[in-house]
């Protein structure tokens, strides 16, 4: 006949019981278990295969069990079967923990980051279906610069020369040194400078230049007067360490110097990088 009935569960490897065996010697009364048992009753004692009353013949304090009484001299004559539960660490199979598994308490019970991620965080994110491990500096709008004029600059006419910029106000990544920006890491970046010629001087025309890798890659419009400022800006694709930005200014007064005004609310430049591109 055939079995009825709930089918036998024949998938899951169940751990084995946890046994221990001691040798009485009429006075000892306290012997140290592998494990220790939430209670009395998680555990069967015997003493010449006498099963021994939990209620009354032994405690439990941690691993240490005592006896009510010393056990008789004998040679392995006291053995302790741990019974309300096996003992062990199950591991779940590859690929059988999923979204039923979890409640919100997996991300609402932890601590939370009081602060902007570290770049050597690290998140979790489905790659089309794949679990992958990724830094959490690809979610930020780094490495970004803010720096500004702090002191006059002399240009001279009918020439493209690089701007100095003495104060830094933002350096994300240590990326901007000796006027030049040079991004850590690969992708497209927005990049935007302007200047401001001096009130005194008389500038016919003049501008400011993106310039990548010693090329100019974006030029501003040509300002035609005096204490006017000049813009450019941009999208700028970087491969990373290998390339840099740089800034120039030109004015078209050959022999002719005239100064970049110092003030830092008329003469900086800044930039970052675009995120989700």
């Amino acid at each position: 006949m055939s079995y009825i009935g709930t089918p036998i569960d024949t998938t899951n490897q169940f751990q084995s019981l946890v046994g221990k065996r001691f040798s009485g010697n009429a006075s000892t009364t306290a012997f140290t278990l592998d494990v220790a048992p939430s209670s009395t009753l998680d555990i069967e004692v015997f003493v010449e295969n006498v099963r021994q009353d939990p209620n009354s013949a032994y405690s439990l304090s941690g691993t240490t069990l005592t006896f009510a009484a010393a056990p008789p001299s004998g040679t392995n004559n006291i053995y302790v079967i741990h019974q309300a539960k096996a003992v062990g660490t199950i591991s779940p199979a590859a690929g059988t923990v999923n979204a039923d598994s979890f409640d919100n308490t997996v991300i609402s019970g932890h601590t939370a980051l009081a602060e902007t991620p570290a770049t050597t965080d690290e998140l979790l994110i489905s790659d089309a279906g794949t679990i992958k491990r990724i830094d959490s500096i690809f979610f930020q709008n780094r490495p970004a610069f803010w720096v500004a004029k702090d002191s006059t600059q002399s240009i001279a006419g009918d020439s493209n020369v690089q701007l100095t910029y003495e104060e830094e106000l933002l350096d994300s990544a240590g990326a901007f040194a000796s006027s030049t920006f040079t991004p850590q890491s690969a992708g497209y970046y927005f990049i935007y400078a302007q200047a401001r010629f001096n009130a005194n001087d008389d500038a016919d025309q003049w501008r400011i230049e993106l310039y990548k890798n010693g090329s100019s890659v974006n030029v501003g419009s040509m300002v035609t007067r005096t204490q006017q400022t000049a813009q450019v800006s941009g999208l700028v694709q970087f491969n990373g360490s290998s390339d840099n930005v740089k800034f120039y200014v030109y004015h078209n007064l050959s022999g002719t110097n005239i100064n970049v005004q110092d003030q830092n609310e008329y003469t900086y430049a800044f930039g970052f990088k675009l995120i989700g591109l």
